[in-house]
């Protein structure tokens, strides 16, 4: 036997195992199993400190992906660089414990989901970006960012005085971005090409009300990581306005196909991975 999990709290309204039990169905890995395991922080060494030889690794949720590197042998260049692990690589050594790789795919989600909402022609020297919130997966979309040629972002959040690790995240990717105040958002936001929202659950909400008070239209493309309401109050303003969404699952769906192809081994089934997620949507 196999296993990989998906760690965090709350974690009951994950959707990693519907992907990822999709994708073993797929591969035929009848030996594989995943689970959705409720870890917090203080929890999270005893975890990591148990795991045995029959674990291949873990996927980690907010407010995990910073608090694991200190419990990991090797963080990859990319999470590194990001300051945000989101998986971990579970390889035996021969030794007492195996060794536990940090890595991170919400780069690699983030720039899979964007792209599938930017017309293919588009010129990417031209893109303005924002980002709302200055958590860890605000630095993913910075590094996302990058990747599609915006490295001069915009970055709204709640409290300019908490910004201080995303600072330096963007520092070492060669990223600089202005930050200001969430509440300047709405009469800039509309004009960007690319826009990321990594606020929690309906910490949007304000912002989706002042863009539909402005009755403005917006030309971009709008990706808010969170799912859950489905559709977010966000999302539904930037589609009334014309802009184009593309849906916070996109990001999950393509993240966890990484995620798959690095515990596996094996390219990841992305379609038989879509045809689940969208069954257990709807």
């Amino acid at each position: 036997m196999r296993r990989a999990a998906v760690l965090g709290h709350p974690i009951a309204h994950s959707l990693s195992p519907t992907l990822h039990r999709a994708a073993y169905a797929a591969l035929g890995l009848a030996e594989w199993r995943y689970d959705a395991v409720d870890v917090t922080e203080e929890q999270l060494a005893a975890f990591m400190a148990a795991l045995g030889p029959d674990w291949a690794g873990l996927s980690l949720t907010m407010p995990l992906k910073q608090t694991v590197l200190p419990l990991l042998d090797h963080v990859e260049p990319l999470a590194e660089v990001v300051g945000a692990v989101n998986t971990v690589l579970v390889q035996s050594s021969g030794g007492e414990r195996p060794v536990l790789t940090g890595a991170n795919t919400d780069v690699h989600g983030l720039v899979a989901a964007l792209q599938e909402g930017l017309p293919v022609d588009a010129p990417a020297a031209a893109r303005t970006a924002a980002v709302l919130g200055a958590g860890a997966t605000a630095a993913s979309a910075l590094a996302a960012l990058a990747q599609l040629g915006c490295t001069n972002p915009v970055v709204y959040v709640r409290s300019l005085a908490r910004i201080g690790p995303l600072m330096r995240s963007a520092h070492r990717m060669g990223v600089e971005p202005r930050y200001a105040l969430l509440a300047t958002a709405p009469a800039e936001v509309p004009a960007a090409d690319l826009v990321v929202s990594t606020l929690p659950p309906r910490a949007a909400d304000g912002l989706a009300a002042e863009i539909t008070a402005r009755a403005a239209d917006v030309r971009g493309v709008l990706l808010d990581v969170a799912y859950d309401p489905r559709p977010t109050a966000l999302s539904v303003a930037w589609a009334a306005a014309r802009g184009t969404v593309v849906a916070g699952e996109r990001m999950l769906l393509h993240q966890a196909g990484e995620q798959v192809r690095l515990m596996t081994g094996h390219p990841a089934p992305v379609a038989a991975m879509d045809a689940a997620l969208s069954a257990e949507l709807a």
